[in-house]
């Protein structure tokens, strides 16, 4: 998600290359999932929440919105879209009104920017925890980051922000707190959705907050900072992506662009010498003299920005913040019902740039299943498989964060390897695995060593470069796993391969755009979620509709659904359509970033298809190709806007959706002119003071129905 910029990281320069000539004399079972024969057949469905007694949807009723580029949210007849929550609106009762023209202050109490990924916790009308009460709940969500140009967030700031290191304080201040995480309680009279800003729910989490490290990192010397200087504390979450309910009741949280807010000397590589991580720091995309987004390290001596300097430059870890970029990448929970509660960040769920976590069903006796995608080129998919064997009372346990530390803290990470038939398997990050144990790649000494080095432990064992992959889902139906690959301007003829089979030329305003331009969505059946292997094919190739059907449309989209780079993935569990949004530079030329709503069949529905690049040809697995009963489109956002992030009611009657970062593409000298600003949402909509463009959560209600029926 985000900026393409920041998603264009692309520091994985292992030679991996697709599948089957991987270190295949060396992969024995004992570098794969461990224990399938053990675990036996049964296979679980995807999915966490109690079951809902709607009726899942057979066929989408709704009439499809068109292609736009109006700055407005479009949804289908029948529906309305509300805004409910805005960057800046307060969530304390002293708390004053958001003013909207970069004056404002005391964000620690007021909504952050970049609405992201975002989930729903029920509460009846004694404000107590429920699965089922559909008329006030929270809602927990990301603040991913914020619109800038030229090292400034512009909108935040009066004159636009200061665009020269060094950066005012003051300045860099109110951009740490409009990062992070917040909980705010909404409520329906049965006419309108509002929120709350009263509520005793309603909580902040910034870059500033104290977190508290858990899992196999916890102490590690790859962790000692002069902020903790035994490795088991850290500040804050970055740049939060996606986010995943948990089957014990509490909201996860991805870290994703993280490296791009520090900064290291241009001779840090020599004082380091010999430390191996150098490797490490460059892998993860922070070459020495890298500037940072933000400049947040020159806004003076205190700690506050000193620990965006990620240069050693004290006599050990325990006087400096050489560490601090390895506090961050992290699968992080919250329990959103307790404020008093500490966060903690899951280290064995692996470091990497986290969009989001999704969870297979979870059945009694057996584990506890996670799938994760590491948003930039060239990286990988991830499965987590947690040691402890589900509980059922664990579903409402007296202590939300304590059954967070018995199923996220011990486990083993995987990393997907796709074949070219058609068929995959998880590869073990561990130190079980001699291929990890005996690198030649990188020196991994210990679990804590592969939980903080992820990704140099799965290009270690040979895991499938992939074109971004984004959000995951579980399909409810079946139990089937939804991966969002939004797109690969790396991608060449020369490098595709069967789970990433497109390379082409596209045009955009009469310039070209080259390589897995529009992006595709992968999808994988296991027998059971803890299986080592699995069956793959590609359940969307996204393209533009009138894009050639032989090489390029392989989905044989239309002018109703065709989209291109879809990200966010969420399956509704109360009716079992599969949302599916995009973030998008590609198409914007035609059309403004957009929701869809899909009802996909199963792996295997399709056909082989063999894509010919000169005299090389590459096999790829096509599902079967949407219809207008299955796939169209519901919504369509302001200009310069990201869809992403959807939860629902567990009746299906309302959907909340973010809208992120309208108007970005405005420049920071037109920040007084509002004539100039690319967008005007929400306030065009009737939505707060000002006309600087917010990002947003609207609720999408239907004039008496379920959503998407």
């Amino acid at each position: 998600m985000t900026h393409a910029h920041f998603n264009d990281e692309d520091s994985n320069t292992s030679h991996n290359p697709a599948f089957d000539n991987v270190l295949q004399a060396r992969l024995s079972r004992r570098g794969l999932l461990r224990g399938t024969a053990a675990l036996g057949g049964a296979a679980a469905l995807g999915g966490c929440a109690t079951s809902s007694p709607v009726a899942p949807v057979q066929a989408l009723g709704f009439t499809p919105v068109a292609k736009t580029t109006a700055d407005r949210v479009t949804v289908p007849a029948g529906y309305t879209a509300r805004v409910i929550y805005a960057l800046g609106d307060p969530l304390s009762a002293s708390t004053p009104a958001f003013k909207n023209d970069g004056t404002d202050a005391d964000f620690g109490n007021r909504a952050g920017d970049h609405h992201d990924g975002i989930e729903w916790f029920g509460l009846d009308a004694a404000g107590k925890p429920s699965d089922r009460f559909a008329s006030r709940g929270l809602l927990a969500m990301n603040h991913e980051a914020t619109t800038d140009e030229k090292l400034s967030s512009f909108f935040l700031h009066a004159n636009g922000g200061t665009s020269t290191l060094p950066r005012p304080a003051a300045e860099i201040d109110k951009e740490l707190m409009i990062h992070g995480i917040s909980v705010v309680e909404v409520q329906t009279d049965g006419k309108a959705w509002a929120n709350q800003p009263a509520s005793a729910f309603n909580r902040r989490v910034t870059t500033m907050t104290p977190v508290a490290v858990h899992g196999p990192a916890r102490g590690s010397e790859h962790l000692v900072t002069k902020y903790s200087p035994d490795g088991t504390q850290a500040r804050g979450t970055l740049n939060n992506c996606g986010t995943g309910r948990t089957p014990w009741g509490t909201f996860i949280s991805g870290e994703e662009n993280w490296f791009g807010y520090f900064t290291r000397d241009a001779k840090d590589d020599d004082a380091r010498k010999k430390d191996k991580q150098v490797q490490a720091l460059n892998r993860y995309g922070r070459k020495a003299g890298a500037p940072s987004r933000h400049g947040w390290e020159s806004g003076g001596t205190s700690d506050t920005y000193a620990r965006w300097n990620n240069s050693a430059v004290g006599a050990s870890a325990k006087d400096d913040f050489r560490n601090e970029m390895n506090t961050f990448g992290y699968i992080v929970e919250l329990d959103p019902y307790d404020k008093r509660a500490a966060l903690r960040k899951r280290t064995a769920l692996g470091r990497l740039g986290h969009e989001n976590a999704t969870f297979a069903r979870v059945s009694a006796g057996q584990p506890v299943v996670a799938y994760m995608g590491d948003d930039a080129r060239g990286e990988y998919i991830y499965k987590f498989v947690s040691s402890a064997k589900w509980d059922p009372a664990d579903a409402q346990p007296a202590n939300r964060l304590a059954a967070g530390d018995k199923y996220l803290d011990q486990g083993t990470l995987y990393a997907a390897r796709f074949k070219g038939d058609g068929t995959g398997e998880w590869l073990e990050l561990s130190m079980d695995n001699p291929i990890i144990a005996g690198s030649s790649y990188f020196e991994f000494k210990s679990a804590a060593d592969v939980a903080i080095f992820t990704r140099l432990a799965a290009d270690a064992v040979g895991a499938t470069k992939m074109d971004r992959p984004e959000w995951g889902g579980v399909n409810p139906k079946n139990g089937e796993v939804y991966i969002t690959l939004t797109n690969n301007s790396n991608r060449t003829p020369a490098s595709v391969d069967a789970a990433n089979p497109r390379a082409y030329t596209d045009m955009k305003a009469g310039k070209e755009q080259k390589g897995n331009v529009n992006g595709h969505i992968v999808r994988l059946a296991e027998k059971n979620p803890a299986d080592a292997a699995f069956n793959w094919d590609i359940y969307l190739f996204a393209a533009e509709a009138d894009a050639d059907r032989a090489s390029v449309n392989l989905s044989q989209l239309t002018d109703d659904n065709d989209l291109s780079s879809p990200d966010g993935l969420v399956f509704s569990k109360a009716t079992g359509v599969c949302w599916i949004q995009t973030d998008d530079g590609a198409y914007t030329d035609k059309t403004n970033c957009m929701l869809l709503a899909a009802l996909p069949g199963q792996r295997g529905d399709g056909a082989s298809k063999t894509l010919a690049y000169g005299n090389q040809q590459v096999t790829t697995y096509v599902g079967k190709a949407p219809t207008p009963a299955t796939l169209k489109r519901f919504l369509v956002g302001p200009k310069g806007a990201e869809i992403t992030g959807i939860t629902e009611t567990p009746d299906g009657r309302a959907i909340f959706v973010n809208i992120q970062h309208a108007g970005e593409n405005t420049k920071m000298a037109d920040v007084g002119d509002p004539a100039k600003f690319e967008s005007q949402w929400p306030a065009n909509a009737g939505y707060g003071a000002g006309q600087r463009p917010r990002s947003a959560t609207i609720v999408i209600t239907k004039n008496g129905g379920v959503i998407g029926s």
